[in-house]
């Protein structure tokens, strides 16, 4: 059907008045909006403190949604409705910019603060729990090898795994597929274990979707136990079950040291030098993404930003690494200080 002269004058009019009210509405929020990582969480909220004291802005508003959560949020669209910056314990995904781009949401800065740990952690009532990554994959998998073949995991006790670890029943509290822990913990540690066995390693050039169904999935019987995204509710439930395990990131077991303690993992020990020069076999990058259309239109952005990449934040001798952050290298350090006030485009 074709459209009036003044259907096609109303339709403008709609236009242009729903821009203005968008523009409004963002000049109308006067305080910025942080989703995201939970692992991210305690150093975004302290950078939001810091801003908050030493500008003329208002303290961000900074939620735990988890990386996958919180990137669906910032991914939904630009406008007050939607987020300024969401915090990442692993790298977006070319799907989620694809999900971005959807939505309208094309100027993305990235930034990359430093290294976390994901530590196997129990009770200090406890003794210190030791495993290699063969062995907690075949704790934690939904299928494990068996006379050639996969089967579904059998083992109950740690000490069906190896008859070297605990008679104890398999408990592992950990966090749920929404969150970046989640997703660097069964590439890392349950990957890592999986690629051990050499058939399941030649799988990954006959089949890398079959490869990677074997080695991320995870057993749904009650071993493993979605906790969600409070890692103080981890904490809590060691402390009432000391036969137990938790998943979490190393600066939440630097915070909590005197109510838990990290396992070794292929016999080292996690802590500031071995995830800094990565012979801890389980450690990764957190990141921060910045909406860029959002930048002048929300005020405070480009100080938070600022604030974050100071040296007094995120250097060796910052608050954040008193927090457990372990900071990037000096030269990386300043290259991604640039980047980000710069609010360089993300590249893929």
């Amino acid at each position: 059907m074709t459209k009036t002269p003044l259907a096609i004058a109303a339709a403008a009019a709609l236009a242009l008045t729903a821009s203005v009210a968008l523009t409004n509405a963002a000049e109308a929020r006067d305080q910025i909006r942080i989703v995201g990582s939970s692992t991210v969480f305690p150093f975004a909220t302290a950078v939001a403190e810091e801003f908050g004291k030493t500008t003329d802005n208002k303290t961000p508003v900074v939620e735990s949604t988890g990386s996958g959560g919180g990137l669906k949020l910032f991914c939904a669209g630009v406008g007050i409705d939607h987020p300024d910056i969401t915090n990442a314990s692993r790298r977006i995904k070319s799907s989620e910019v694809e999900r971005c781009a959807g939505n309208g949401v094309t100027d993305i800065t990235e930034v990359k603060i430093g290294y976390d740990g994901i530590v196997l952690a129990n009770a200090r009532a406890a003794e210190q729990f030791s495993i290699t990554l063969q062995q907690l994959f075949l704790a934690l998998a939904k299928d494990v090898p068996s006379d050639g073949g996969m089967v579904p995991n059998p083992n109950r006790t740690w000490s069906d795994v190896d008859p070297s670890l605990p008679a104890v029943e398999i408990e592992v509290l950990g966090p749920p597929p929404t969150s970046g822990t989640r997703d660097a913990f069964v590439e890392l540690a349950m990957e890592g274990g999986c690629k051990t066995f050499p058939d399941i390693e030649a799988l990954e050039k006959e089949d890398k979707q079959a490869y990677k169904a074997t080695c991320h999935s995870i057993r749904e019987d009650g071993a493993f136990v979605e906790a969600g995204e409070n890692d103080n509710l981890i904490v809590q439930k060691l402390e009432a079950n000391p036969s137990a395990l938790g998943i979490f990131g190393y600066s939440f077991l630097e915070q909590n040291r005197d109510k838990v303690r990290g396992s070794t993992i292929d016999g080292v020990e996690p802590d500031f030098d071995t995830i800094s020069d990565g012979s801890y076999p389980v450690s990764r990058s957190m990141y921060f993404y910045v909406k860029k259309a959002h930048v002048g239109v929300i005020p405070g952005i480009d100080e938070y930003v600022a604030t974050f990449t100071d040296e007094d934040a995120w250097g060796p001798y910052g608050y954040l690494a008193d927090k457990g952050l372990i900071p990037l290298p000096d030269a990386d350090r300043e290259a991604m200080r640039s980047q980000a006030t710069g609010f360089a485009q993300l590249s893929m």
